[in-house]
């Protein structure tokens, strides 16, 4: 089992990392400010304009630790890896195994988005019996059932992310209904991307980010290809098949969103509004989210595949191990995350 090591995150935008032997080291207007050994790295987020020293990356490539970059905003922007770690052949059987079965693999990977959108909601109606009887909520229910069903009557991967994007937008129509505590000063209407345009949206697709930089990371280490997927789309720079597999655990992060909000963790003081009308978490409240995140995915979960115990942080690396062992023809079915 991969030892749960540290993901680094640099908040200020003035930092600058560099290398000191074995050490990264963080500086802000040349004073050092944090000196960490390599050996307690696993991946590096940075949120910084001025970037790394050439030497940091070289060194981070040599010992596998990618380095990703996404700006303040929490938009993803480009990652500094590696060579993909195993053979040509892996990567040509991934290519194959996708032309073959990426239809199947989407109806899974959506399937089991779904189902676990289901015990999200459920899990709220759990805890607030006062919504138990809300139509709307159990009408969003019923969509997604129905979703997992149509799925598998999809002749293709576009009819699967027309029902996706169907279930997607019933889901976020009550997304509203989930946060439970009065006290929460947002309203949430609609999912807005790109730009993100009220708190609700800017925290949601900041954590989206940093989970799908995570799987990103996890799929170079055991040496699949993340910018080759089977659902969506291909282009140049998008990390395909990473965006694939975060489907299965958006069900983590949106909890996760919801908890922050619920228990005011996170408050009106933590975001800025642009004039463009975008708005974003500040440095503040980045710091805040990416606290919480770290100390989730120290967390223990039962992994339903492997029937043990594990980090929350590992999930992606297991599903990346498992979906290697399915390329490779070592199992004969990928089994993407349910949560129970």
């Amino acid at each position: 089992m991969r030892k749960l090591l540290n993901t680094v995150y640099v908040t200020n935008e003035m930092a600058y990392l560099t290398l000191d032997g074995e050490n990264l080291v963080c500086k802000i207007d040349g004073e050092t400010k944090l000196r960490i050994p390599f050996e307690n790295i696993e991946n590096i987020v940075c949120f910084n304009y001025i970037g790394c020293s050439p030497a940091l990356m070289g060194k981070c490539v040599s010992k596998t630790i990618p380095i990703n970059f996404i700006s303040p905003q929490g938009k993803f922007l480009a990652k500094v890896c590696g060579e993909t770690k195993g053979n040509v052949f892996l990567r040509v059987a991934q290519i194959d195994c996708f032309r073959k079965n990426g239809l199947h693999l989407s109806q899974n990977t959506m399937a089991a988005k779904f189902s676990n959108t289901r015990q999200l909601i459920r899990r709220t109606l759990h805890d607030n019996p006062a919504l138990r009887q809300d139509e709307k909520i159990q009408n969003v229910l019923n969509i997604l059932s129905n979703g997992i069903e149509n799925v598998y009557q999809a002749q293709n991967t576009e009819e699967v992310m027309g029902i996706e994007g169907y279930c997607a937008q019933s889901y976020f129509s009550i997304f509203d209904k989930l946060i439970t505590n009065e006290k929460v000063p947002f309203t949430f209407e609609l999912r807005t991307k790109r730009p993100p345009l009220d708190p609700v949206n800017a925290l949601l697709s900041f954590v989206y980010t940093l989970a799908t930089s995570e799987f990103a990371a996890a799929l170079e280490t055991v040496g699949v290809d993340s910018y080759i997927g089977y659902c969506h789309s291909l282009r140049s720079g998008r990390i395909s098949l990473a965006c694939d597999m975060v489907e299965e655990a958006r069900c983590i992060v949106e909890r996760f969103v919801i908890t922050l909000l619920n228990l005011q963790i996170i408050k009106e003081n933590d975001f800025e509004k642009q004039i463009s009308g975008a708005v974003y978490l500040n440095e503040e409240g980045r710091k805040k989210v990416l606290a919480r995140w770290q100390e989730k995915k120290r967390g223990t979960m039962q992994h339903p595949y492997l029937k043990q115990k594990i980090p929350l942080g590992l999930l992606p690396y297991v599903q990346s191990n498992l979906l290697a062992k399915y390329v490779r023809g070592d199992i004969e079915e990928y089994p993407s995350y349910l949560m129970k």
